[in-house]
């Protein structure tokens, strides 16, 4: 058997929920590199993150499919190794499959087992020019006309074919568009940059099932690609599937805030947020009213109640708002929640956390006070069943013992699935979050 026929070819694996494609950031290895088992080859980027990918074969690295700004579909093969010389197979492959029928947690969400020798010859990957030949436009039309591509410049590189489209769908000439790839490949990024310039005029390819309203000087047109395509689809459904009600209360969070202050006094090298103390508070009142922490499975005709407390939050990054998700939070003490949540969000914002943390939350908690506004009506993240929200805290005036007092209040909100509970549910939860917040000494009495 040749060391062609004993090559292994691993395939693109499923990155997260949803995600059908990444696009190639960095090659980390090159065509003549060993590897070894789970090294990291090649960092993609997804719609919800950046992610380096390790491979589950060792041995010589014979071809790198794709080049940095292609967009490979899942599924699909990513890079190929054939096995050091005077072995039966590629080395470390034997330990793959050991770790694969163990359960290794090294193994990528999604990737199958069982992938065969694949027989492929050796080559370079290259660099290809973009322009598509001129007998792919419609009979008719022009090139770069109504109907057809936009005719890019000879010198334009482009690889991937979603870039050419996402060019077509939207006017973008690309000769016009300077690669930031190697050796000035066209990426998705660069089309998506050139679409947002202020100084571009877009001359969009008419759609002849859309009515395309008039753009003056100046308009901007943000292509929904990417992470706000993925926002959109997950609210939109939300909104569509879920008949959700909001329900608030202002509370004083003065005694909260007298709270943490001592609690930082007496462990200044492990200090607790705010938001630490909120998700405290939200755990204790899905402790006591588990219908929240649920899911509804439409087919199944059923409402499914999380055992563990899978925490969501809410975090505005330069990609958009993510929802990065604390795993068994109930688990954790309250300096390990603040902990877990300055690490989390801080990696959410550098987009450094991998898809599986972005996904599998049973109830999110959304701090948007930090925009300086008041209240919210949010959309739930499907598929969980309710969200707490939690306004600024601002001096205000309140009656304390029947005397008006100047206090620290917030504003709190739940949004909730009317399909999993009633309002009596709802309301119970969201008082017992207010009467700990106002009444610190509860939330240790629940605990």
């Amino acid at each position: 058997m040749t060391t062609v026929e004993r090559t292994q070819v691993f395939l693109l694996p499923d990155l997260g929920e949803g995600l059908s494609e990444a696009e190639i950031v960095e090659w980390r290895v090159a065509v003549g590199d060993v590897v070894t088992v789970d090294q990291s080859v090649v960092e993609v980027e997804t719609a919800k993150a950046v992610v380096d990918v390790p491979c589950p074969y060792a041995g010589r690295v014979v071809t790198l499919h794709g080049a940095a700004g292609e967009v490979r579909p899942v599924g699909q093969p990513l890079i190929t190794i054939a096995p050091l010389d005077g072995g039966d197979e590629p080395a470390g492959h034997a330990t793959y499959r050991e770790e694969e029928r163990a359960g290794s947690g090294n193994v990528l969400i999604g990737y199958g087992t069982g992938h065969g020798a694949t027989t492929r010859r050796r080559r370079r990957p290259r660099l290809t020019v973009a322009p598509e030949p001129a007998d792919t436009a419609p009979t008719g039309a022009a090139a770069g006309g109504p109907t057809g591509d936009p005719a890019p410049s000879p010198a334009a590189l482009v690889i991937s074919p979603i870039v050419r489209r996402l060019a077509r769908e939207h006017g973008v000439d690309l000769g016009t568009v300077r690669g930031t790839g190697p050796g000035g490949v066209i990426r998705r990024a660069d089309v998506e940059a050139a679409l947002t310039a202020p100084a571009a005029r877009l001359a969009a390819v008419p759609d002849p099932h859309v009515a395309l309203a008039p753009t003056g000087d100046g308009d901007v047109i943000v292509p929904l690609t990417g992470v706000r395509k993925v926002i959109a689809d997950k609210l939109s459904r939300s909104r569509r599937e879920i008949p959700e009600v909001t329900i608030w209360v202002d509370v004083d969070a003065t005694a909260l805030l007298d709270t943490r202050a001592a609690i930082n006094a007496a462990t200044p090298d492990a200090p607790v947020s705010i938001l630490a103390l909120l998700a405290r508070i939200c755990l204790s009142g899905l402790r006591r009213f588990p219908q929240l922490n649920a899911r509804v499975d439409t087919e199944g005709q059923r409402i499914v109640q999380s055992a563990g407390v899978h925490l969501g939050i809410a975090a505005q990054t330069d990609r958009g708002l993510l929802v990065p998700v604390l795993r068994d939070a109930q688990r954790l003490t309250t300096a390990e929640l603040a902990a877990e949540l300055a690490a989390t969000t801080a990696a959410a914002r550098a987009g450094s956390l991998p898809p599986a943390r972005l996904t599998g939350g049973t109830f999110t908690l959304n701090n948007y006070g930090v925009f300086g506004v008041d209240g919210s009506t949010p959309i739930i993240n499907h598929p969980e069943a309710a969200l707490l929200g939690v306004g600024r805290i601002v001096d205000k005036p309140w009656v304390v013992d029947g005397q008006l007092a100047v206090r620290k209040v917030t504003q709190l909100s739940l949004t909730f699935d009317h399909r999993v509970c009633d309002g009596g549910v709802a309301g119970g939860f969201l008082r017992h979050v207010a009467d700990c917040v106002e009444r610190p000494a509860l939330l240790i009495a629940a605990v």
